[in-house]
């Protein structure tokens, strides 16, 4: 049966100033702390004492101004921007809101910042009780985030020693006898919300006890760093915004990734989302249609009425074969600069078969043009029959399209030497 897990706030620490010892004030308070315990701690008193201060000037501007600056000095990335309101990444690893730079709880000529190393606040916290009182203690550092796909804000740990951050379950199995293969609890998030309960953030109580959660380590361990998701494995580092451009910027790397594909099978939606896309956006979407062709017999027999020279393994082999038509056909392709509608005519063939191109490079696929369609066209009749489409509709050109063969280097924020001022 679970043991019973109690929540208690320790009153009466005061005004936290730079240079005061949290550990001779917490031991100052009389509580009766015992082995065990968990103090948790609002990171505020922390940066209080360790001088974690930044003055700002009495006028809106000058304030926000200089706020912004704090929050760029704090800033390793910017995950998502709108606004006003920057989420980033900072040199902690946390992703939060203005870089945890607050004007609450503190005075109004001043900001705080987050401490520079949460995790040995914590153990020097630690340290000091241990010294003073001769307990053995853990140290929970807290700070107040929003949470993705969720309102309101809640306390998490940034900073943690004496207690094992994260409860992991997997290889256990549940009540039902369900392997457990996930499940890691963390427990001092968890610890830092409960103590939240009773510290409040207008009460004047920045220190709380948790008593009962059982034998904790006697080393300081690997602290709240431990709970930062690495970068490679986190599937929502970008905010919509920002993903969207990275992902604009990605698609130039996807296009100069060669023409070499990968036999790997292109499933369709990612085709018929392009589609949907050149559609939209070329010029007479109305009049655009693709083929994709797959069957063996489709692609020998549009082999048969494609002029050459083309590639032939391409047409046979590539994961994606696509023909583009239009169903009215233009008649003029000479490229005639006095005869203003047959360029128009040309160059909206050339913004579908472009269109093309990039709607499927932002799908992550390489195109290669196989056969245009501007000149030396196929036989209307025999590409009709070939394909089962009406003789009448206007060929546009073959592209081929698969996953790369080789990994896409993803776009660099830095060109380094290749880009020059003057």
């Amino acid at each position: 049966m679970a043991e019973p897990i109690t929540v208690v706030p320790l009153a009466g620490i005061g005004e936290v100033r730079p240079g005061d010892d949290l550990a001779a004030l917490v031991a100052g308070l009389g509580a009766d702390l015992r082995d065990d315990d968990v103090l948790v701690v609002t990171s505020k008193i922390v940066s209080k004492a360790e001088g974690r201060l930044v003055p700002v000037p009495p006028d809106p501007a000058g304030r926000e101004a200089a706020r912004l600056a704090a929050v760029d000095a704090e800033t390793a990335a910017v995950v998502a921007s709108r606004g006003r309101t920057r989420i980033v990444r900072t040199r902690h690893g946390l992703v939060m809101a203005a870089a945890g730079v607050d004007a609450s709880n503190v005075d109004s000529d001043r900001l705080a910042l987050l401490p520079l190393d949460p995790d040995a606040s914590a153990r020097r916290l630690r340290a000091g009780l241990a010294a003073r009182l001769g307990i053995r203690v853990a140290v929970v550092v807290t700070d107040t985030m929003g949470r993705p796909w969720r309102d309101g804000q809640t306390d998490v740990a940034i900073g943690a020693a004496g207690i094992a951050p994260l409860r992991d379950h997997r290889g256990q199995t549940d009540a039902y006898g369900n392997d457990l293969s996930v499940t890691a609890a963390a427990v001092i998030d968890e610890l830092a919300g409960a103590a939240d309960l009773v510290k409040g953030k207008t009460s004047g109580v920045p220190v709380a006890v948790v008593r009962g959660l059982g034998p904790l380590p006697a080393d300081d361990g690997p602290g709240a760093a431990a709970l930062v998701r690495p970068l490679e494995s986190d599937m929502f580092a970008l905010g919509t915004a920002e993903a969207r451009a990275a992902g604009r910027r990605d698609v130039l790397a996807v296009r100069l990734a060669g023409e070499e594909l990968s036999p790997e099978p292109v499933p369709d939606p990612p085709v018929r989302r392009a589609v949907a896309v050149m559609r939209g956006q070329a010029s007479e979407p109305d009049l655009w249609r693709y083929v994709r062709v797959q069957s063996p017999a489709a692609r020998a027999a549009l082999a048969a009425v494609l002029p050459g020279p083309y590639d032939e393994d391409l047409v046979a082999h590539a994961p994606v074969l696509l023909v583009a038509f239009r169903t009215v056909p233009m008649d003029a392709f000479d490229l005639d600069e006095d005869d203003p509608e047959a360029m128009a005519g040309v160059l909206r063939q050339m913004d579908g078969i472009a269109a093309t191109a990039e709607a499927l490079t932002a799908e992550g696929l390489v195109h290669v043009l196989v056969s245009p369609g501007l000149v030396d066209p196929p036989d209307p009749v025999a590409l009709g029959a070939a394909l089962d489409v009406p003789a009448t509709w206007q060929f546009l050109g073959v592209s081929a399209a698969g996953w790369p063969a080789k990994p896409v280097e993803p776009a660099d924020g830095d060109p380094g030497d290749a880009y020059l001022e003057r």
